[in-house]
């Protein structure tokens, strides 16, 4: 049986480096592709059409007004913008914040700035799905409360999506960690973000012109998105399901890497378990919920899409478990067995336990080395990023926060499992916490 392991554990790394590898190979040919000198000035886009900007707001009176602001100002004719803030259920102040922004005489001009007070249910996905009643916007425009865009990121999701707006059924931009310097947790939170974001998703479109819709700083085809439905009331990640849907409609997420927004991460650690908890287990769902069309009739990017997610979170995630299971157990037995000569090696193929202790030892070199080597390459793509201190951050992040981050996902499968077997409620929305800037 350990043998069995063993193959195992060993076959599925190899594997893993090598999806990590094509992938990384995507992200290196779209960066030199994609490098380009500033501009002073943005060129005039084709047509500028009417942008419903939608911004969900439960108890948001930290961080609403800087983000409010940062829209109003963005970089885009103020007659296409409409924005939409929704004060969900709010038991502070912040619809009144919002409400004296919009009455300030220096944003008049835009085709509409409302905030509303919601007293309705289904969490985010309510409120998306309560702006498509009275979005009047040819797109639909969605930042979270706490997500500040850049000046020019709504400019750069409608010039991608005039590319090819019949196929584009989204685009997407990217999200940077605004609070990253706050402590241990915020940088490698930042690491994590900036690899995903650098790497994963331009490697991805690069290759297969897969794109996935992340919770903010992206723009929808509102007619497209009422014939799908509006968005799943009650999903853990309304997002994920979504990029689901669009692609089973024969549409493309397209990545506008140049959009980008300015988001808060949690400070604590209570927090980010609560966040990324919630994350994994609607990750799982979805993943459920799509495993049939690994074997269907559905496009092959579909296919393609589904597989990647079950070996990210179960395939992956168990084979690294059991890697460091491995390794722990034989280094412990090589180490014993200098007093007690009948302890060998647990996880052996016969041969002698030096053997096996270094082919684990190479898999571990070579997993650190390529998770090292992607964080540079992010971290060298995004300005002020490739640091010293970030460089020994990524190396102390490797030995902490992903053991943490594989954690969570171990508590998070056994709590989807404990939701279907008792047929608890898991549709509940979970607030991230916001701290002041």
């Amino acid at each position: 049986m350990s043998t069995i392991l063993l193959i195992f554990g060993i076959v599925s790394i190899w594997f893993s480096l090598l999806i990590t590898l094509v992938i990384l190979f995507g992200a290196v040919y779209f960066l030199l592709k994609n490098i380009r000198p500033p501009k002073n000035k943005l060129d005039p886009l084709r047509t500028y059409p009417l942008i419903t900007i939608v911004v969900p707001a439960h108890n948001e009176e930290i961080v609403i007004q800087d983000t409010v602001k940062a829209i109003l100002n963005m970089n885009y004719p103020k007659e296409k913008m409409e924005i939409l803030v929704f004060a969900d259920n709010c038991e502070d102040e912040t619809y009144e914040r919002v409400y004296s922004i919009f009455q300030q005489p220096e944003y008049e001009g835009y085709y509409l700035t409302k905030v509303i007070d919601r007293r309705g249910t289904g969490g985010k996905a309510g409120v998306l799905n309560d702006s498509l009643k009275i979005a009047h916007g040819d797109y639909l425009c969605v930042y979270d409360a706490d997500a500040m865009p850049e000046k020019n990121a709504l400019y750069f999701l409608v010039e991608k999506v005039l590319e090819d707006p019949e196929r584009y059924g989204a685009v997407f931009g990217r999200n940077k960690t605004r609070n990253y310097k706050r402590n241990f947790l915020t940088r490698c939170i930042n690491l994590e973000i900036v690899t995903s974001q650098r790497i994963i998703h331009t490697g991805l479109w690069q290759l297969f012109k897969i794109g996935q819709i992340p919770g903010t700083n992206f723009i929808i085809q509102t007619s497209l998105i009422r014939e799908l439905g509006g968005w799943d009331n009650g999903a853990l990640t309304e997002d994920t399901a979504l990029s689901f849907k669009l692609m089973k409609h024969g549409k493309l997420i397209a990545l506008a890497s140049r959009a980008e927004a300015f988001q808060q991460e949690p400070e604590t650690l209570s927090v980010y378990y609560r966040q990324r908890k919630r994350w994994a287990k609607g990750n799982y769902e979805v993943i459920i919920n799509n495993m049939k069309d690994i074997f269907g009739s559905s496009n092959w990017r579909i296919r393609l899409q589904s597989i990647y997610y079950f070996n990210t979170f179960f395939w992956f995630t168990s084979a690294i478990i059991l890697s460091n299971i491995m390794f722990v157990a034989n280094l412990i037995a090589m180490i014993l067995h200098g007093w007690f000569p009948s302890i060998d090696a647990i996880f052996t193929f016969g041969g002698s336990n030096r053997q096996i202790g270094a082919l684990l030892l190479v898999n571990w070199a070579l997993m650190f080395a390529i998770y090292l080597l992607q964080i540079q390459l992010a971290l060298s793509s995004q300005f002020g990023q490739a640091t010293t201190a970030n460089f020994f951050y990524a190396i102390a992040s490797y030995f902490t926060y992903s053991l943490l981050f594989i954690g969570i996902s171990i508590v998070a499968f056994f709590s989807y499992i404990g939701d279907k077997l008792f047929r608890r409620d898991s549709s509940k929305w979970y607030k991230t916490q916001r701290f002041d800037d």
